[in-house]
This record gives C-alpha cells, structure tokens and sequence, in this order.
C-alpha cells in the first residue's frame, strides 16, 4: 500500500469518528440535511478536531402550483 492511500484512509477514519462523536449516526438519515452533514464531516478528516464544523443545508425543489 502507498503512504498516500495509508493517509486517506487514516483520513477518512479520523473524520467518520469524529461524526460518530457528534451524534450523525443515530437514527436514521432522513434528510438531504443529515446524509450530506454527516459526508462532509467525514470528508474533512482531522480538520474536524481544529475547529472545523461542516454544515450542509439542503431543500428540494417544489412542485409549482
């Protein structure tokens, strides 16, 4: 294995422990809100223990009338 795929994966470990700290994985994913969230918060890895709080907010588009 390469160091740089070593690193992702330490990476996105780092980031799915800290969304389990901050309570992304209880119940279920019911909104673009939460799954997007909980993705970026993966996503930003170690950036998440330096003061990085990633917040998605997401709303799909209504039917007109």
């Amino acid at each position: 294995m390469h160091i740089g795929s070593a690193l992702l994966i330490l990476w996105l470990i780092i980031g799915a422990i800290a969304a389990g700290q901050r309570g992304y994985y209880n119940g279920p994913i019911s909104s673009c809100t939460k799954a997007s969230t909980t993705a970026v918060t993966i996503l930003a890895g170690p950036l998440n223990y330096a003061g990085a709080n990633p917040k998605v907010n997401c709303t799909a588009p209504q039917p007109s009338k």
